[in-house]
């Protein structure tokens, strides 16, 4: 089943993004893919990133190309420089220039502190906020090189940062996630707070517990799946879609006026649900 096959017909613009320009990493699969679908649907031109899986990643090329918008794989590891830089400068060529970045690629490699190995934890914070700042960094370049085109967007570029409720909910087992999202909100605020004079909006989206490869576990078992929903207010496991919506919205010109902030796509996940009954 494809991504958009579950997803909501009619809900994005088709023109909301017309003529922009979007790169999504980590967007074979899971919150990366319904990402780009969204924004393609949404009207933008998109460059879909992977590490592994081109197959899966020309079948999202496929299903964005269909949608009467121009989309391409490009293979390269966020975390490493010399990939990211080489990444940009063919998408500038290709495509012309960059008006939306999704930084999204993200991992986990679980342990207890105990068992936890260097390697385990730099590899999770190579990707999930190193990768992030690689991305802007580079993104950042093209924005302020091109400035402000009017008839695309109100502002130079957007750059949105996949972060997690875990930004703020510690979570035992998973330092090394944690750490780095707690990572992603900081650096998040700061780029806001920097690049905002140049007009580049920077804002993060952080979903809470969503239907994707990486938790599987999670949700996949009508057991699994009640134990997670006593988490979760809203009474339902969130799926790719909405964090899609939520990444279109603060990609457009709808939200020009939101800086540095971070929506959380979560059901109410930080809502802190235990103490609903008093505590």
């Amino acid at each position: 089943m494809s991504v958009t096959e579950s997803a909501p017909k009619g809900v994005i613009p088709a023109h909301l993004l017309r003529g922009q320009k979007a790169l999504v990493t980590g967007a074979n699969s899971g919150i990366g893919m319904a990402t780009a679908i969204g924004l393609g649907r949404a009207g933008a031109d998109v460059v879909v990133n992977y590490v592994a899986g081109r197959e899966d990643a020309e079948k999202v090329v496929e299903e964005i190309t269909s949608l009467g918008v121009r989309a391409a794989a490009y293979e390269a590891d966020v975390s490493q420089e010399d990939q990211v830089v080489a990444m940009m400068d063919w998408m500038v060529r290709e495509f012309g220039t960059i008006d939306i970045l999704v930084a999204n690629a993200g991992l986990q490699r679980d342990a207890t502190i105990m068992e936890m190995t260097l390697a385990q934890w730099q590899k999770v914070l190579d990707v999930n906020l190193t990768g992030q700042f690689l991305c802007a960094r580079e993104a950042t370049k093209e924005f302020v090189r091109r400035g402000v085109v009017p008839e695309v967007s109100r502002a130079a570029g957007k750059i949105i940062c996949m972060s997690s409720v875990h930004q703020i909910i510690p979570w035992s087992g998973h330092v090394n996630y944690a750490s780095s999202k707690g990572g992603v909100l900081m650096m998040m605020q700061t780029l806001a707070q920097e690049l905002a004079p140049k007009k580049i909006r920077v804002n993060a989206v952080a979903p809470g517990a969503i239907r994707t490869p990486i938790n599987r576990s999670a949700w996949e078992t009508p057991e699994a799946e009640r134990d997670l929903l006593q988490l979760i207010p809203y009474g339902r496991v969130g799926d790719p879609e909405d964090v899609a919506h939520a990444v279109v919205a603060l990609a457009s010109d709808l939200l020009d006026y939101v800086v540095g902030a971070t929506l959380y796509v979560d059901g109410g996940m930080t809502l802190f649900p235990g103490f609903a009954t008093g505590g």
